[in-house]
C-alpha cells in the first residue's frame, strides 16, 4: 500500500508539472481525487489492513492527498494567470484611441423644406389638412373645374388605378374635401405626395406639393399677393423680389404664375434663370366660382384664393441642387450635406 501511494504521488506530481492548461489540471484532479479517482479507491482499501497498519497508512494517504491538492491548486492558479495574460495580450485595448460616436441621421431636404413652409404658413394662420393619395376623379378633376377633354385627364399624364380612381395629380382635392366639411372661413395648406407620368432631370413621376386655400368674405387678389410675398421673403430672404404674371388654371380666375428674383444670380441673369433674372416657383389665383358651386358655397357672399407649389423645385432652388433625381436616389454622400 505504501509503495502504491508513493508511486501515485510521484506520477501525480509529474502529470501536474507537464500539464499545459487549466482543463488538463482539472482532469488530473478528477482522475485522482474524484469519487472514482485512484487515491479515493486506495482510501477505500484501508479497511482490509490490520489494526496496527491502518492508522499509519491512513496518515500517509492524508499527506499524499494534501500534497497533491496543494500542488494542483498552485498549478491551476498559475495556469489561470497565464491564460488571462495571454487573453489580455490578444484582446488589448488602446485606451488612447478616440471614442467612436454613433452616426446620427438627418432629415431629408424635402422634409426640411416641407417643415419650413408649414411653419411659415402656420405663423400666417393656416392649418395643415391632409387627404388620400388614391383619389376619385370627381375630387381630383371635376370638382376643380377640369373639363372632360382636359389633357391632364389623359392616360399619358395621369396614373389611373381602376374605374374613376387614380393617383392624385395634385393636392388640390384636399381643398375640395375641406370645403365640403367646413364652412367659411377656411385657411389651410395641404402638403403631400402626388403622381404624374413624367421623369427627367427636373421632373419625377412621384413628387411633393403644397397647396394653399383661403376663403372668407372680402378676400382679394391683394391679399393673395401679400401672403405670397411674406412667404417668399421668409423662405428665401427679405430682399427677394416677387412678381406675378398672368396665367391660366381651370380652378382659379384670374390666375397668375409667381416668380422670385433668381436666388443664384440675385436677379442679374444666369444659366439657371435663362438670363431672365426670374425663377417661377408656384401658381396661384382667385378661386373660380364654379368650384364654389361644387361645394355648395355662396359665390356671391364669399371669395378666396388658392396656390400650389412643387416642394422639390423649392428645395432645388433653396439648396442649389441641379438634378431632381438626387432627391430620390438616397445617396448617403448627398444626404449627409443636410
Amino acid at each position: 500500500m505504501r509503495e502504491k501511494l508513493e508511486q501515485l504521488r510521484n506520477d501525480a506530481l509529474q502529470a501536474i508539472v507537464t500539464a499545459s492548461s487549466v482543463e488538463q489540471l482539472q482532469e488530473i484532479r478528477i482522475n485522482l481525487l474524484g469519487r472514482k479517482g485512484e487515491l479515493t479507491a486506495l482510501m477505500k482499501g484501508l479497511g482490509s489492513l490490520s489494526a496496527e497498519e491502518r492508522p499509519v497508512v491512513g496518515q500517509l494517504v492524508n499527506r499524499v492527498r494534501d500534497n497533491i491538492e496543494a500542488e494542483l491548486g498552485a498549478a491551476i492558479t498559475s495556469a489561470e494567470e497565464k491564460a488571462i495574460a495571454v487573453r489580455l495580450q490578444s484582446e488589448r485595448v488602446d485606451t488612447s484611441l478616440p471614442g467612436r460616436h454613433p452616426l446620427k441621421g438627418t432629415k431629408h431636404p424635402v422634409s426640411l423644406v416641407i417643415e419650413e413652409i408649414c411653419s411659415i404658413f402656420a405663423g400666417l394662420g393656416f392649418a395643415v389638412a391632409e387627404g388620400p393619395e388614391i383619389e376619385h376623379d370627381w375630387y381630383n378633376f371635376e370638382a376643380l373645374n377640369f373639363p372632360p377633354e382636359h389633357p391632364a385627364r389623359d392616360m399619358q399624364d395621369t396614373f389611373f388605378v381602376e374605374n374613376n380612381l387614380l393617383l392624385r395629380t395634385h393636392t388640390s382635392p384636399v381643398q375640395i374635401r375641406t370645403m365640403l366639411k367646413q364652412k367659411p372661413p377656411v385657411r389651410i395648406i395641404a402638403p403631400g405626395t402626388v403622381y404624374r407620368c413624367d421623369s427627367d432631370a427636373t421632373h419625377s413621376p412621384m413628387f411633393h406639393q403644397i397647396e394653399g386655400l383661403m376663403v372668407d368674405t372680402k378676400v382679394t387678389f391683394g391679399d393673395l399677393k401679400g401672403i405670397l410675398t411674406v412667404f417668399t421673403n421668409q423662405l428665401f430672404g427679405q430682399k427677394t423680389g416677387v412678381r406675378l404674371r398672368p396665367s391660366y388654371f381651370p380652378f382659379t380666375e384670374p390666375s397668375a404664375e409667381v416668380d422670385i428674383a433668381c436666388v443664384i444670380c440675385g436677379g442679374k441673369g444666369c444659366r439657371v434663370c435663362k438670363n431672365s433674372g426670374w425663377l417661377e416657383i408656384l401658381g396661384a389665383g382667385m378661386v373660380d366660382p364654379e368650384v364654389y358651386r361644387h361645394v355648395q358655397y355662396d359665390a356671391e357672399s364669399i371669395s378666396g384664393f388658392a396656390f400650389g407649389m412643387g416642394i422639390e423645385r423649392i428645395a432645388m432652388l433653396k439648396y442649389g441642387i441641379s438634378d431632381m433625381r438626387l432627391l430620390f436616389e438616397n445617396d448617403v454622400r448627398f444626404l449627409r450635406q443636410f
